[in-house]
């Protein structure tokens, strides 16, 4: 009789063992096969870069000398950084709220039972891809943008203060506003109603914060979600909010809102 010897598995080569390298896979190959990923981020990518020269040319031929003063370049070819936002804030909605409608969502917390891995894995994966092209969108917007100004002599170069900033932090705007959606997805479970929260944090709060009297709107309007975290777009800063700031207590909301869905996971039935 042989006998053959084999080497005893490791913990971390067990098969079945839940790890969050595993966990991050299983979300990667999630979000790059669902077809809607790549036809979101694409219409996203395609936004920000070809209305940003569309608009820069239009801005460019309409403009007056007294608006020469006020004009701003870079603010102007990234100026579509907001119908971008809605679509990367449903993307990250559709990260949790997809398993949800099609019932995966139990094989997952099934394969991974202390669901805190999956959130975080999806919030990861997520940053990663969204942070990664949205920075390449916001150079190849601005860069567009000043290839069509410069035929009016209105370019304005990446050098110039506030400009690298304003790039860049298009970019970390967007995926925040991503992690926003991922947080409500997972809050709400549906669809309708996680977009539709989105809209009304992203588009409807300011729009009320507007119709404020000004002594109330001045306290109350830097300090919403998108308002303050739209202070790091401005090439001047808005004295009211310093952009860095702004953005981060925009991530601080989505912070709140990304504990508020771990509580709610560990909680509550799939």
């Amino acid at each position: 009789m042989t006998t053959t010897l084999t080497r005893p598995l490791g913990p971390a080569t067990r098969p079945g063992k839940v790890t969050l390298p595993r966990v991050l896979k299983s979300e990667w190959i999630k979000l790059r096969t669902v077809s809607s990923t790549s036809i979101t981020l694409l219409t996203a990518v395609a936004v920000m870069v070809g209305l940003g020269m569309l608009v820069s040319h239009l801005r460019a031929a309409d403009i007056s000398a007294g608006d020469m003063a006020h004009f701003n370049g870079a603010e102007i070819s990234l100026a579509m950084y907001r119908p971008a936002q809605l679509a990367i804030g449903v993307l990250g909605v559709l990260v949790f709220t997809g398993e949800y409608s099609t019932g995966m969502i139990h094989a997952t917390f099934t394969a991974v039972p202390g669901r805190l891995p999956v959130l975080a894995a999806k919030a990861a994966v997520f940053t990663g891809v969204v942070l990664v092209l949205m920075t390449a969108a916001s150079f190849a917007a601005f860069f567009g943008g000043q290839a069509v100004l410069s035929s009016a002599h209105l370019s304005t170069h990446l050098s110039d203060p506030g400009v690298t900033r304003v790039v860049f932090g298009t970019a970390l705007y967007l995926t925040v506003v991503g992690l926003l959606g991922v947080a409500l997805g997972a809050i709400v479970r549906s669809s309708a109603g996680a977009i539709a929260t989105l809209v009304g944090i992203l588009l409807v709060l300011p729009g009320l914060g507007a119709l404020l009297p000004s002594d109330w709107a001045q306290h109350i309007n830097p300090y919403l979600p998108s308002n303050a975290g739209q202070a790091v777009l401005l090439v001047v800063p808005d004295p009211a909010m310093a952009p860095w700031t702004g953005l981060a207590l925009f991530a601080g909301y989505t912070a709140v809102l990304l504990g508020v869905a771990a509580w709610l996971l560990q909680r509550r039935d799939a």
